[in-house]
């Protein structure tokens, strides 16, 4: 007889009711899960190893691991790198210890969100991954070549999954919506909206089917079109990380589209990274980053377009100020490139880092009091304004004893070709200068 009042069990969500239960089940991951591929191989041989799964939200990264302790009869703990400590790994690793001697039985130990777990969290598992008391499973969305230590990095295979594609997602959609939305159809708008809502997410497009079906029984309707959809779900906001790897694989992708003279393009990831919340004062921050470094002085208007287009979005702010960013993006995109000036301020800095201190020439000294006079701080410096073409043909600028390095080196296009022919035409001034001293 059941107790009148033990409290009713809520009902499992749809993502783990659809949670697969065999290998075969798994929607994605082809390229690990196929025949003759590396985790397959490890399913078929039943030889389990540590491994670190790395990948967006909602690709299979538990489920995977679940399926692992299933096909090779281990005992599964999972923990959370949110919530566990050193402590909470002590005690699976003591649950280890006795479920193998108890039963006899390996142990597979699942770390969700790995990287949360600091350095000394992460060696803690090092002892019993090497003596093979524990398959060490860990997953984590962000790249493991940051965020695990080395140590437990050289221990573990790191398997990359992939978000799902439309096709995957759409053959997800067959098998979840008569579960999520029973006797409710969806058009074909309804369908590749919220396909696209997933955004490669398994878990993502199931809560949206789910949420889907509950707002159809409430508002009585049996048929979902795209309309409906756009109206019940909240903002499709894309997946973004505003600390991790997509973060700055995709401002990479602005930078390169700019410098690769792409408008379309750097609109495109501009738009992207706004779209998924990117700070647009992080993103003009970018945009004067660009245009110091691959336009420089083929374009010296770019610099004060990029600075303008921040100061707008200051006074603006969103969603107005974004146009001025975007302004400043396609321009940048457009612009004669050269990265002259990038290029001799890191020779300069590298030069001066390996250098010794030299002394400032004695004609270029500043010489604001008598004895200063006397002791010979200015003497013989030529001011230019006074010489022929407002400069001292053959004058030194340098340290003694330090040859020209010639870092700045301007390229042919935009502006630079111009300031090219100018230097050319006074080092020309040098040399006759000089010829004329010997």
């Amino acid at each position: 007889m059941n107790d009148l009042f033990e409290a009713p069990q809520p009902a499992a969500p749809l993502a783990e009711r659809l949670r697969p239960k065999t290998l075969d089940e798994v929607i994605g991951q082809q390229h690990l899960l196929g025949p003759g591929k590396p985790l397959r191989l490890a399913f078929e041989t039943r030889r389990p190893h540590s491994m670190i799964l790395w990948g967006p939200p909602g690709v299979g990264k538990t489920t995977l691991a679940r399926l692992m302790a299933q096909a090779f009869d281990a005992e599964f703990i999972a923990l959370s790198a949110v919530f566990s400590g050193v402590k909470d790994i002590r005690e699976a690793v003591q649950a280890a210890e006795s479920e193998l001697a108890r039963r006899g039985r390996h142990t597979i130990l699942f770390v969700d969100e790995v990287h949360r777990f600091n350095k000394a969290q992460q060696d803690a598992f090092l002892p019993y991954v090497e003596r093979g008391l524990v398959t060490f499973i860990g997953a984590t969305t962000e790249n493991p070549s940051f965020e695990v230590n080395s140590a437990l990095l050289s221990r573990a295979t790191v398997y990359v999954l992939e978000p799902l594609s439309s096709a995957e997602l759409d053959a997800l959609f067959e098998r979840a919506a008569p579960q999520a939305a029973p006797g409710v159809a969806f058009d074909a708008a309804a369908r590749e909206r919220l396909i696209g809502f997933a955004d490669g997410d398994a878990r993502r497009l199931l809560n949206a089917l789910e949420i889907m079906g509950t707002a159809a029984g409430a508002a009585g309707i049996a048929s979902i079109d795209g309309a409906f959809v756009e109206t019940t779900l909240a903002k499709n906001l894309r997946r973004f990380d505003k600390a991790g790897e997509v973060f700055y694989d995709q401002i990479s992708a602005l930078h390169k589209s700019v410098r690769g003279s792409d408008p379309d393009a750097a609109l495109y990831w501009m738009v992207r990274m706004l779209d998924g919340g990117a700070d647009p004062r992080y993103l003009g921050r970018r945009i004067v980053r660009m245009a110091s470094e691959d336009i420089g002085l083929a374009d010296p208007r770019a610099l004060g377009l990029a600075l303008d287009a921040c100061e707008a979005f200051e006074r603006l702010g969103s969603p107005e100020g974004e146009l001025a960013l975007a302004e400043a993006v396609l321009y940048l995109a457009c612009a004669p490139k050269s990265n002259a000036a990038y290029t001799a301020y890191n020779a300069a800095r590298a030069f001066v880092a390996g250098d010794t201190t030299r002394p400032v020439p004695m004609h270029l000294r500043n010489a604001p009091t008598r004895l200063m006079k006397e002791l010979g701080y200015g003497h013989a410096y030529r001011y230019a304004h006074d010489e022929a073409e407002a400069y001292a043909a053959g004058e030194r600028y340098l340290p003694d004893g330090m040859a020209a390095p010639g870092w700045y080196q301007p390229t042919d296009r935009g502006l630079e070709a111009r300031i090219r022919e100018k230097l050319e035409y006074l080092r020309n001034l040098d040399s006759a200068a000089r010829e004329k001293k010997r």
